[in-house]
């Protein structure tokens, strides 16, 4: 194993937390917010020494991992970033134990939006600051690892050369960096549209701020206890509703809407998504709710946010649910199976019954009509990705029942972990007081919301490269 190397990519995954901390620092002094400043100072200093070892000790390793020391640099990463995010809460003055504060950090990280804070509007305006700040880097990191991790030939299972995945023919250092800065100069363009449309419709910028890091990391994290303290108008609603449709739609679709060509040839899978957002739509349209409050759930729920105006209703939660599992394109922030993995199922379980019926037909395998065709290598995935989920929930929620919140809350908890789609009205989960949680419940929570975010083949190749060394 090439811990040299993995220890200097390690390390510039620290230095991010050193910049947030830094902006932590400037907002509290500016706004006069003393009360917990030295949290993000100790932060800084932690976060720079350490990636500063790790720099130094890794400096002279190979830069040339292979896949499973990739894989094992992601968890890594979660892993380091969720303790240095931790430190503000531990230190805070709320009395945070360390356990919770990994837990929310975790959450932020991976875009979940569980929290263990339930009087949001009481907290320092810093930390929720901080919280928001969690999820947008967790969002960045999480593309850099699906555009340069996830790309592997070999091990594709996230299988984004099914759609446009920009140029991810990785074979210099250079095409790398260059492939990095185009996505987090997308990605932050993409943020600073989403913070100047919410500033323009009326909401208060520190609110403005905070959201927009929610939206386009498909985060759950609020700066206040409901979403309609901040949201009230039509105009408000529709850009939230633009903004979540956004996040769950291709990276790179913005980068392409004036590509004529490249968005009609490339951009198929977001076509069939916004078709799917507005079937959904149209199937609850007679349940006596507002039409954009409507819209704003469905689409919340296919970008995994889990943001919504509706209040609960038993009758729906199970169908918001479902429509989490779904999720968005392969190149987004979205969890959940995938539409193109359901697609391919479909595609191919039809298409094996034709031929049963019909033996000399000609079997079309692309994808969503395109000049892709579908792998044998991508059918094994899909079934085993959709297996693994399943599975997945099945072990979650094993662990979930033994605590005290029923059934069925841990069968709805378990699929929105998995999905890292925060526990709202939509789903009828507002009221889970994770913080009372048994320490069992919290370590599996934590374990697969890198999990959801990761798939849980990628442990098991893990497993099987250490187990079976060649």
């Amino acid at each position: 194993m090439n811990y040299k190397s993995i220890s200097f990519y390690l390390s510039l995954f620290c230095f991010p937390v050193s910049i947030l901390s830094l902006i932590n620092i400037l907002y509290a002094s500016y706004f006069d917010y003393f009360l917990s400043i030295e949290t993000y100072f100790i932060t800084l200093g932690i976060s720079l020494l350490l990636g500063t070892s790790l720099l130094y000790y890794g400096k002279n390793g190979s830069k040339n991992i292979n896949f499973i020391e990739q894989l094992l640099l992601i968890i890594s990463a979660y892993i380091l970033n969720s303790c240095l995010i931790s430190i503000p809460f531990y230190l805070s003055n709320y009395q945070v134990t360390f356990l919770n504060s990994i837990f929310e950090a975790i959450s932020g990280l991976t875009g979940t939006g569980f929290s263990i804070f339930k009087e949001i509007k009481y907290l320092d305006p810093t930390l929720i600051l901080w919280r928001s700040s969690s999820q947008w880097l967790g969002g960045l990191f999480f593309l850099f690892f699906l555009l340069i991790v996830f790309s592997n030939k070999s091990f594709n299972f996230k299988m984004t050369n099914l759609t446009y995945s920009g140029d991810n023919n990785f074979k210099s250092e250079i095409n790398i960096k260059d492939n990095l800065l185009r996505i987090f100069i997308i990605y932050s363009l993409l943020s600073v549209g989403i913070l100047s449309l919410l500033n323009l419709s009326g909401i208060r910028l520190f609110n403005s701020v905070n959201l927009s890091m929610t939206l386009v990391s498909g985060g759950g994290f609020l700066p206040t206890e409901s979403l309609d303290k901040i949201i009230s108008t039509n105009f408000q609603k529709i850009i939230l509703i633009f903004s979540l449709v956004i996040s769950f739609l291709n990276l790179y679709l913005i980068f392409n809407l004036f590509n004529k060509k490249i968005l009609i040839r490339e951009h198929k899978e977001d076509l069939y998504l916004i078709i799917l957002s507005i079937i959904f739509c149209i199937l609850i349209y007679f349940n006596n709710y507002d039409g954009l409050d409507i819209i704003i759930s469905v689409t919340s729920s296919l970008a995994n946010s889990g943001l919504t105006l509706m209040k609960s209703d038993k009758n729906l939660s199970l169908y918001f649910l479902l429509i989490t599992i779904i999720g968005g394109s392969l190149i987004s922030n979205s969890s959940g199976i995938k539409l193109t993995r359901f697609y391919i199922l479909l595609k191919i379980t039809s298409l094996e019954i034709i031929k049963l019926i019909s033996p000399n037909s000609i079997i079309n395998k692309t994808i969503f009509g395109s000049d892709k065709r579908i792998s044998d290598d991508n059918i094994k995935i899909s079934f085993l990705i959709f297996i693994s989920f399943f599975l997945s929930l099945f072990i979650l929620s094993s662990f979930l029942v033994v605590d005290n919140i029923g059934f069925e809350s841990s069968f709805k908890l378990s699929i929105l972990t998995l999905t890292n789609t925060v526990n709202s009205e939509i789903f009828n989960m507002h009221n889970l007081d994770f913080a009372n949680l048994l320490t069992s419940s919290k370590i599996s929570l934590i374990l697969f919301m890198i999990i959801g975010k990761i798939e849980l083949i990628s442990i098991f190749l893990i497993f099987k490269k250490i187990l079976f060394k060649n």
